[in-house]
């Protein structure tokens, strides 16, 4: 099994910065990609950014140049810099790990339990 265990998040001002990490531990082979998805109420869970690991990344639009995500490879720990936070980025951030697993070397995808993000005007 694996585990994502998600940290970081918060109440911030509009303007302000977070950062989110999260750390992926078990039976662990390699983790073959991490990202942060996100959902606010009464809303679909959206992806807010992803990175492989060769180190892509891809974002949504609306958080383009404001977020940064990032990976310490040895510590399978990512991390989700948040700056010029918007009320609408309010949401619970879940963690995701696509990780190809120690015992059977099947790849499967895991999500940690999220953290709340709550953005005030």
């Amino acid at each position: 099994q694996v585990q994502l265990v998600e940290s970081g998040g918060g109440l911030v001002q509009s303007g302000g910065s977070l950062r989110l990490s999260c750390a992926a531990s078990g039976s662990i082979f390699s983790i073959n990609a991490m990202g942060w998805y996100r959902q606010a109420p009464g809303k679909q869970r959206e992806l807010v950014a992803h990175i492989t690991s060769t180190g892509m990344t891809n974002y949504r639009d609306s958080v383009k140049g404001r977020f940064t995500i990032s990976r310490d490879s040895p510590k399978n720990t990512v991390y989700l810099q948040m700056n010029s936070l918007k009320p609408e980025d309010t949401a619970v951030y879940s963690c995701w790990a696509r990780v190809t697993v120690s015992a059977t070397y099947y790849l499967n995808e895991y999500w940690g339990q999220g953290t709340q993000v709550t953005v005030s005007s």
